[in-house]
């Protein structure tokens, strides 16, 4: 059974307690259980992770590389909270290992603080998804799905 990786950066830990009126009140258990069923509806497996630190992030960013290209893995959404507004070092390892990325945001960032409406992933992602709340990782699976399907097609 293919795998899909959800990789969740800082602050992401907070979800149901940070910014209620931003970010909802569901938890990252909440978001993981989502993943997993959403997963599991395409017959997938969901290996969800979260981590406030910028090189654990690009470690697993590289382990998905070599796991989607042998095969067992399908890409990556990829929800890197306030490192999609800062890290280049994200984005030159998503596209030096080929990862299949959807990013992903729970709010709409560009509706809020100028500096939000930048990020160095979407040059990298194969799509974005954004402002749909928690919902928006179903959406992110689903259309990464579609795009691995495509790809071996």
């Amino acid at each position: 059974m293919a795998t899909v990786l959800i990789l969740n950066g800082p602050n992401l830990n907070l979800l149901g307690t940070r910014e209620p009126g931003i970010y909802g009140a569901q938890t990252l258990k909440d978001v993981e259980a989502l993943c997993a069923e959403t997963a599991a509806g395409l017959g997938l497996t969901a290996d969800c992770r979260q981590s406030n630190h910028e090189g654990e992030l690009i470690d697993w960013v590289h382990e998905a590389g070599r796991a989607q290209a042998e095969g067992e893995l399908i890409g990556a959404v990829i929800n890197a909270g306030a490192y999609t507004h800062t890290s280049v070092a994200l984005h030159d390892a998503i596209k030096g290992v080929g990862l299949r990325a959807i990013e992903v945001h729970i709010s709409n960032v560009h509706a809020r603080e100028p500096f939000r409406n930048h990020s160095y992933l979407s040059p990298a992602a194969a799509g974005i998804v954004v402002g749909f709340g928690t919902e928006g990782y179903r959406l992110a699976i689903e259309g990464l799905d579609r795009l691995a399907k495509a790809a071996s097609a």
